[in-house]
């Protein structure tokens, strides 16, 4: 009877018996009559122990010429293991080899560049570093999904051509869209918008894109979004709306993930006082004054730069959200503070440790008289926001909703230095492949 060919991962619920693993090899070293073979298959790594005693010279000669990343099929017994981070290794009995490469593997265990390794994206995509990140991006993308489910969003998504801006019309990527001009997505918010009129609320998560020309840590040009729109909802509600969803997804995180973040170096601390939710909260004009006693030079009616924010939420032991920004640099739907025609009622939260903004957002502004004043004061095209005008005109009520940037949430939780890790194969300036 052959053995059950089983996930790494599982392998502990079949102690004692025989089984067969399929994969990779990740690493290995000998030792006269033993040979320890690394064999990771995307959900772990597991020691296979080749013993002389236990296999034909044949197989053992041949273990021995497998080179990294030779896949293969390993037979064996599951021992337990005390020192494996699994807890379990395996005696092996028999190996049958699929393919050895016929090159030495790029990408060895000495230290390598960036450049080279984002050359080499599809390849470094095995390391254990970046099957951590990428593990824990995907447990966010489900737990955000769940979150906005369980709370009866209905999912919506919106369009990747669009006839017009959304952030400002200096970063489109413009394309010919069987002669006419189209753009590609920046924001999916004034389609949900409509989406929040007609469901009550909604939610898109999908790719975005900014022809930013930045080359700073913080950015992409290809992205992921995740914006919810409510109807019926005010500033302070979207606040809250924000705050109780980053707790929801941080604690999936550190529920599921602990061993993804070990394998980072993460210290939990931040994450685990985010989990508790009580966000700090500052108007604009606080964070500016005590940008100003912490040292910066900021002015009134600057937009933040990333190192007013670095400095800011340093101060802090978890998120922060700053909110009541100047109108002056808020986008032309943003809803006017009726306490203070300077500012909008808008938002951000912003990440500790000096991370930065990962969710902007607030309330929406209802009036057509207004939103036709704006739309012409930032000289955007009439024509294109006709049906964005229309959900004024039947039935406006007061709506809020935010996008948060799922490359930056991966970045804060991981704590990595640059979003590039953060995303299969990442699009910059300057990298439009692999």
């Amino acid at each position: 009877m052959s053995s059950p060919t089983v996930r790494i991962n599982d392998i502990g619920q079949f102690l004692g018996k025989t089984v067969t693993i399929q994969g990779w090899l990740y690493n290995k070293r000998s030792s006269g009559k033993l040979q320890f073979l690394q064999v990771r298959d995307g959900s772990n790594i597991i020691q296979c122990v080749v013993f002389k005693g236990d296999v034909s010279e044949e197989l053992f000669t041949a273990a021995d010429k497998l080179t990294q990343e030779s896949s293969l099929e390993v037979t064996g017994v599951v021992k337990e293991d005390t020192r494996s981070p699994l807890g379990f290794e395996i005696g092996v009995t028999d190996i049958h080899i699929i393919h050895i490469p016929s090159q030495e593997y790029p990408i060895s265990p000495k230290e390598h560049g960036v450049a080279f390794l984002l050359d080499h994206r599809h390849l470094w995509l095995r390391s254990k570093r970046q099957n951590a990140i990428l593990k824990i991006r995907s447990t966010l993308i489900k737990a955000i999904r769940d979150y906005f489910d369980e709370q009866g969003f209905i999912c919506l998504d919106a369009p990747i051509f669009t006839p017009n801006a959304c952030e400002g019309t200096t970063n489109l990527f413009e394309t010919d869209y069987f002669g006419d001009k189209a753009y590609l997505s920046q924001s999916g918010q004034l389609y949900m918008e409509a989406g929040a009129m007609a469901f009550g609320k909604c939610y898109c998560f999908g790719p975005t894109f900014r022809a930013e020309k930045s080359k700073t840590r913080r950015h992409l040009t290809e992205f992921w979004m995740i914006e919810p729109e409510v109807a019926f909802m005010d500033l302070a509600q979207d606040m809250e709306l924000a705050q109780d969803f980053l707790v929801y997804v941080i604690k999936r995180l550190l529920a599921t993930r602990t061993e993804e973040l070990e394998i980072l170096e993460r210290d939990l601390t931040i994450l685990q006082n985010t989990a508790q939710g009580s966000f700090h909260r500052l108007t604009y004009d606080q964070a500016v004054q005590k940008l100003h006693a912490l040292g910066s030079d900021i002015k009134w009616g600057d937009d933040f730069g990333a190192d007013d924010e670095t400095i800011l939420t340093q101060e802090f032991d978890r998120p922060i959200i700053v909110h009541r920004f100047p109108k002056a640099f808020k986008a032309f739907y943003m809803k006017e503070d009726p306490d203070n025609n300077q500012l909008s009622m808008s938002m951000d939260i912003l990440a500790p440790e000096g991370y930065g903004e990962i969710i902007g957002g607030g309330e929406r502004e209802t009036s057509l008289d207004v939103l036709e004043q704006k739309i012409k004061e930032h000289d955007l095209p009439r024509e294109e926001f006709d049906w964005y005008m229309d959900l004024r005109k039947f039935g406006s009520v007061p709506h809020a909703g935010f996008g948060l940037g799922l490359e930056r949430l991966v970045t804060w939780v991981c704590g990595l230095h640059h979003l590039r890790e953060t995303i299969p194969f990442p699009r910059m300036m300057e990298r439009l492949k692999p």
